[in-house]
This record gives C-alpha cells, sequence and structure tokens, in this order.
C-alpha cells in the first residue's frame, strides 16, 4: 500500500459532494418536471442509480487492486461493463426520447457529473478512512511525521 496518501483537502471535499449532489439532484429535478411518462421517468431513475452504483463498485475495485487486495477478475470486469451498460442505455434512450436537444445535454451532463462526484466522493472517503485507521494503529509515529514536516516548511 502507498504510505504516501494524502489528507483531501476541505475544499476537494466540498466540490465532490457538491459535484455528487448538483448531478444526482439536477437529474431528479429534471425528470420531476419531465413531461414524459411515469414509466419512463422511473427507467431514467433507475439508469441513474444504477450509473451511481457502478460508478461507485469500479472505484473501489480499481482501488483495492492498487491497494494490491484481491478482486476477482469477474468482478472487475463486471464493474466495467456495468459503466458501460448503464451509460449505453441513457444514451440510447435519450437518443430515441421525444426531448429537445438541450433536455437531452442536461440529462447527459447531470448523469455525468454525478457519476464524478460518486467517484470522488467515494475516493475521499476511502482516503480519510485508511488515514484514520493508520492514526489509530500508530498515533505516536503520525505525529511525528507531521512536526518533521512542519519543520521542514520553516528551512
Amino acid at each position: 500500500m502507498n504510505n504516501f496518501i494524502n489528507r483531501p483537502t476541505s475544499a476537494f471535499i466540498a466540490a465532490s459532494w457538491v459535484a455528487l449532489l448538483t448531478g444526482a439532484l439536477g437529474f431528479i429535478i429534471g425528470l420531476w418536471n419531465a413531461n414524459m411518462p411515469l414509466h419512463e421517468k422511473g427507467f431514467y431513475f433507475v439508469i441513474l442509480l444504477y450509473g451511481l452504483f457502478s460508478a461507485a463498485s469500479l472505484q473501489k475495485s480499481v482501488r483495492d487492486q492498487l491497494e494490491e487486495i484481491p478482486v476477482t477478475a469477474i468482478y472487475y470486469a463486471l464493474c466495467w461493463v456495468s459503466m458501460a451498460v448503464c451509460i449505453v442505455l441513457l444514451l440510447i434512450s435519450l437518443w430515441n426520447a421525444a426531448l429537445s436537444m438541450s433536455e437531452k445535454g442536461f440529462y447527459i451532463m447531470s448523469f455525468l457529473l454525478s457519476l464524478f462526484g460518486v467517484v470522488a466522493t467515494q475516493k475521499n472517503i476511502r482516503d480519510l478512512n485508511y488515514l484514520r485507521l493508520q492514526t489509530e494503529m500508530n498515533p505516536r509515529r503520525i505525529k511525528h511525521e507531521n512536526s518533521a514536516q512542519d519543520d521542514d516548511t520553516f528551512e
């Protein structure tokens, strides 16, 4: 495991949550106000949830591999296929939908923003959890490293 994981800044943590909430809420509000049948709204909502889960799961499996945590090849492949399937389903359904181009663009952009937000948020949560566990396991070493870094800034 890489021992040089930096703590995400508060600004990046906030930006990732804002991206996730803006994208997902924008998509949902767009569906709420859309003039389409309820079953079509349900389909788009399920695609959003499927995409969010797929993106978080893909980020986790990629990170697990980087940290040398075993990930089966079938699960890793399934994560990539799931991500591709939800994006393709959204694109095909929007291509065939009786919506204006601006509405289609809105759904695509809010969907992609929410995918970015969930990946960044998942990364932040994982980094913070890793750093918390490292601090609990050896608080003295972490404190010593932080004080050594503080000393370097004055040179």
